[in-house]
């Protein structure tokens, strides 16, 4: 059993797996480092007031749940999967490869004569989340036989099993081994949650409080830049007025009469777009620069 966590001190469960490099990434982009990842179930973080502990997504819930962790991260899906009392701070749009949300879907072979959910009535499936399919097939009135699968879940169709009930973020590797999705029974974020103590707890709810703002600023700044430039005041509404993506900036005056410099956040995969458009309309000295975090 862990020790009782110090009064003055937060004790956080992150996931280990395929969420934990993406995981000590978004740390770093809020300012922690995290180190010894990948050595021990017990990383170390540059903030004596956290204590971290890795542990499977799949098992999060339940740890924060029953006051063994004050908090911890794991996705939505694996709360519903354990019906966890806990509370939700704040949802954290992240995931292994992308930024899209990971699914929980209903898979058939390719070939399959299976077209519809209705037609797996009495079938066998197999799959990691019982709970989440057991309920999804309740509520299509669909009555068929559930196994846990221990991993491996898209190899075991059709061989051992007429369907799986799996998780996937871009279905390229259903695609690769030939499966069909028929539905989608959940869509799922990671999220930020703590026990109900913790989040009543003055000190830990505001420790809390930071550490979600922190995290939410690091992914609000994902796949933007800063931008900066120097324009001739007479020139700035043509600029303002002809791109709209430079909208609320920040204008300041230069040292040099009838100068302003402006300043602005904007998504990165916009800026080689507007930058000839830019230089075209009077912007001289004109700056890109990454951001760690956005606060709105």
């Amino acid at each position: 059993m862990l020790n009782p966590p110090s009064p003055h001190q937060l004790r956080l469960g992150l996931p280990s797996g395929s969420l934990q490099e993406s995981t000590v990434e978004l740390f770093a982009k809020a300012g922690f480092v995290i180190s010894g990842a990948n050595r021990s179930y017990k990383p170390h973080i540059d903030d004596p007031e956290i204590e971290i502990r890795l542990l499977r997504a799949q098992e999060m819930s339940r740890y924060v749940e029953q006051g063994y962790l004050d908090a911890g991260i794991t996705g939505r899906d694996w709360i519903a999967e354990n019906s966890s009392d806990v509370a939700v701070l704040a949802e954290l749009p992240y995931s292994r490869a992308s930024s899209a949300p990971t699914r929980w879907v209903v898979v058939v072979p390719e070939a399959s004569p299976i077209r519809s959910i209705q037609d797996l009535a009495g079938k066998r499936i197999a799959t990691e989340a019982q709970e989440l399919t057991r309920r999804y097939f309740e509520s299509q009135g669909v009555p068929v036989h559930i196994e846990f699968s221990w991993g491996a879940t898209e190899v075991k169709v059709p061989d051992l099993v007429d369907a799986i009930v799996d998780i996937t973020e871009t279905g390229s590797s259903l695609r690769a081994n030939q499966l069909r999705i028929l539905d989608t029974i959940m869509e799922s974020f990671p999220a930020l949650i703590a026990n109900h103590t913790a989040a009543a707890d003055a000190w830990k709810k505001e420790k809390l409080e930071h550490l979600t703002l922190l995290l939410t600023g690091a992914l609000a700044a994902r796949d933007k830049v800063g931008l900066k430039m120097n324009i001739l005041r007479d020139q700035l509404d043509t600029l303002l007025t002809s791109l709209p993506a430079l909208r609320n900036p920040t204008i300041s005056p230069l040292a040099t009469e009838g100068w302003v410099a402006v300043e602005t956040v904007i998504d990165e995969k916009i800026v080689r777009e507007i930058l000839p458009a830019l230089k075209a309309r009077g912007a001289e000295g004109i700056i890109e620069y990454p951001l760690n975090k956005v606060v709105y």
